[in-house]
Order: structure tokens, then sequence, then C-alpha cells
């Protein structure tokens, strides 16, 4: 049985392990968290090179993407650059492909899921796919990077002016520590600052992006809204019921109860395609994605389904 691991530097809390069969193949999907010390994901990294088949890197994302362009965190690209024979990935070939993938799967299965609706996406950077996918969907988007990245209330409502704006900051913001754009670690548990943004939510239909940007501004009543996400566990649903969703969609597939991240998926694609990382190709994931049948997960919660 051959191991995928994600090495995260989130909370420690969120660990989980499944056990599937994938192509004729059992594989042992693993995430370890390391409670946002960079310097322990490293060296746990080190200790597990050339014993596992792919890692995920799991917290942070390697690139900050402005259209075509991308940008490299610092801090990121020390841990993509500790193992020296296990591949490394952190989730951004399936951005590309498997998230663009499940908004047009969604829109084609149900047009009027996004036409005519607003839909507040907390963070386009690092979901540069989904971003492109739901600007051809007919809702009204609202990017709200820098408002759930750097804390300033400046909402954006075309793609094309956050990718001008992106490309003017991002060389500065990937410079700085991770913790100050994204919460990592005991963070991640820490109860939402609910009153800053709560218009935004208010406002949106449909409330999209990462996980813990989501929650990290969530207001208490989420009453007939849907969620667009992944990396969710038993304890996030029962956190999504209290605030009365509509409907939670994972863009990646539920495994033993959890829907784990891009970069878990991602490195069990690369470790089934068994070829050099740098040779893998978006049609290479997209045709792995046909073979596999991976589709959206789509969950009535709240009051809704009683």
């Amino acid at each position: 049985m051959r191991r995928i691991v994600s090495v995260s530097i989130g909370s420690s809390q969120r660990d989980s392990t499944a056990i599937i069969n994938v192509c004729g193949e059992d594989f042992s999907i693993e995430r370890i968290g390391t409670d946002g010390d960079i310097q322990k994901a490293i060296a746990l990294i080190q200790k597990l090179d050339g014993e596992v088949a792919a890692f995920g890197m799991g917290g942070i994302d390697l690139y900050l993407w402005g259209g075509n362009r991308r940008f490299i965190l610092r801090e990121a690209k020390k841990i993509a650059q500790a193992p020296k024979i296990t591949p490394i990935v952190d989730g951004s070939g399936l951005k590309n492909t498997l998230e663009r993938r499940a908004i047009e799967c969604l829109a084609r299965e149900n047009p009027d899921m996004f036409r005519g609706k607003r839909v507040l996406l907390t963070c386009a950077v690092d979901r540069f796919g989904m971003a492109q996918a739901l600007q051809d969907t007919g809702s009204e988007v609202l990017y709200g990077d820098f408002m759930f990245t750097l804390g300033v209330p400046l909402p954006i409502y075309k793609l094309k002016a956050l990718e001008s704006a992106v490309a003017v900051f991002a060389p500065m913001v990937v410079q700085l520590p991770f913790r100050w754009l994204y919460p990592i670690g005991a963070k991640q548990e820490e109860s939402p600052k609910k009153n800053k943004y709560a218009k935004f939510y208010e406002w949106a239909d449909i409330i999209a992006g990462d996980y813990h940007m989501i929650r990290k501004y969530m207001p208490d009543d989420l009453r007939g809204k849907t969620i667009i996400t992944n990396t969710i566990t038993p304890a996030d649903v029962d956190f999504l019921t209290q605030r009365q969703i509509h409907e939670l969609i994972t863009t990646t597939p539920s495994l033993n109860g959890r829907s784990f991240g891009t970069n878990v998926m991602e490195g069990l694609l690369v470790a089934l395609l068994d070829k050099p990382l740098a040779e893998i190709t978006p049609d290479d994931y997209n045709h792995m994605l046909d073979k596999i049948g991976f589709s959206p997960r789509r969950e009535l919660i709240g009051v809704q389904a009683l």
C-alpha cells in the first residue's frame, strides 16, 4: 500500500487518515498538522522523504496567481524544497483542473444555480481555476482577496481589476510571514470575527473558497446560503449546521467522513500518473480525473434538510 501524506502547518486537531482503493490500488491518505510550526513541517517531510509516494503541502500555497502570472510565497518555498526524493504538491494543479471542472459541472447540471446569483469568493489568488470558471456562470462575483488576506475592506467585482491589483501588490505580499495572511495552527480553531464583514456574507447567495477563509469572519446566521469549499471535517459540518446553511458542496470527495484538501488529492494523482512532476500537464490531471470519476460532494444540511 502506498502512502500519500499531507504535511500541514494547520491545526493537528484536524488530522485524519483514510484507506481508499483507486484504479485497483490501495492508498493510505494521511493529513498531519504541525500547529503552525513550519520548521516541524520541514523536519517531518525530510524524515518521510523517499518513504511515501507523494507529499501534499497543506495549510499553505506555494503560489499566488494573478491571471497568467504566479508569485512564490517565501515561506512556502522553504517547505517545497524540503524533500529530495518524493514529489511534493500544493494543490494548485487541481485548483486549476478539479475546482474549475466542479464549477462547470454544477453550472451544467443546473444553470440557475449561478445565473443571476451573488457569489462571495473569499480569495481568488489561491483558486484561480474556480475564479475563472465562476465569471462564466452568469453570476455576480465579489472577490474578497484584500478583505480576507490583508484585512483591507476593499471588495472587487471584476476579475481583471483583481489581476491588475495582484500584479502590483503580490511581489510584496509573498514576502510577508504567512501567518499574517492566513489562519494557521491554533488560529484555525478560534471563534470567527463575525461582525467585520457580515454585510458581504448577507449579500451573497453562494460563499466559495478556502474553508478557513470562509470561517474567519463567518456570522452566526447563514440561513439559505450555499457554501462551496473543501477540507471539511465532521466537526465543520456541525459548525455549518448550527448556522443553518442550505447546502454544502465540496470540490473534493468525501473520504471516511471528511473532504481532504486539494494538495492531498493532487498527491494521489501524481502517484497514479507515475511520471516526473515537471512533466505532468493539466491534460494529464484531467484525463486521470475522468478515469477516476471524481465529482463534487453535495449535502443538504441545516433546517432545510429536515
